[in-house]
């Protein structure tokens, strides 16, 4: 359903030593216009769950079972990060095989061409890790979510201001909850995503105290674990996180 486009292929050849998709052939395409429905739904999607699996493997091959072991564990949003070898293949599969149950993004965005490759692979959101104002603005114009990355207040705020319904905290910050909940106070219409320094234990501390959403990386996909194969470990991680989550249950949306 979500077969890889040429785009696609010419992206994910580029990460690693092959041509990129020109700027041009992005700005001429209309087929990644979404509408204010599914721009919505997306958000709404967020708002309940409230927790996004972020994955990076160093091979192929463990991408796709660390995944399913999330997803086994109860994530109902995934991240699929370019820097994964055949990551948009990877995702095009699970958004074919979780469409409409499983919310499927991809990270590591760093242009308007990564972006469009991801959607033709069939990302619904798209996350980039520092703030590229051209990616936002991009996918504002299409009604596509974007996720970019922020290290501060004035990051965060520049983010929200170009078009960016969530603004992605990394890295961590020292304070952790503490920091988002002062800079929430201060700033309430930001909706801000901490990724790094959240873990198994603390990601319900991060939403008490502002956060809208939170992302998974390593406490979730622990490195030794997906080395031995030990996928069901992975899925533990996954249903203890996913139990802090829903205590604290749905963010109300500012946007």
């Amino acid at each position: 359903m979500f077969a890889l486009r040429q785009s696609s292929r010419s992206v994910a050849a580029r990460l690693y030593g092959a041509r990129a998709l020109s700027t041009a052939s992005v700005e001429s395409s209309v087929e990644h216009l979404h509408t204010a429905d599914t721009y919505n739904a997306v958000l709404d999607k967020f708002a309940q769950i409230r927790a996004c699996a972020v994955l990076r493997t160093a091979t192929s091959d463990a991408c796709p079972k660390a995944m399913q072991a999330a997803i086994d564990g109860g994530f109902e949003i995934v991240e699929f990060t370019l820097t994964t070898p055949d990551c948009l293949q990877h995702l095009s599969d699970f958004r074919t095989k979780y469409d409409g149950k499983v919310m499927v993004g991809c990270g590591t965005i760093l242009t308007p061409s990564d972006a469009a490759a991801a959607m033709d692979a069939g990302s619904e959101f798209i996350i980039t890790p520092v703030m590229v104002p051209d990616v936002i603005e991009w996918c504002k114009e299409r009604n596509i979510v974007c996720v970019p990355g922020c290290q501060t207040p004035t990051e965060l705020v520049m983010a929200y201001r170009h078009g960016a319904p969530i603004q992605k905290l990394f890295p961590g910050v020292a304070g952790g909850p503490g920091w988002v909940k002062a800079v929430s106070s201060a700033l309430p219409f930001l909706s801000i995503n901490p990724t790094s320094g959240v873990d198994l234990d603390n990601a319900g501390d991060f939403l008490r105290m502002g956060a809208a959403s939170v992302g998974l990386v390593a406490p979730l996909f622990d490195q030794e674990a997906i080395a031995t194969g030990d996928f069901d470990q992975i899925a533990k991680n996954a249903a203890k996180v996913m139990a802090n989550v829903r205590e604290v249950g749905p963010y109300v949306r500012k946007n």
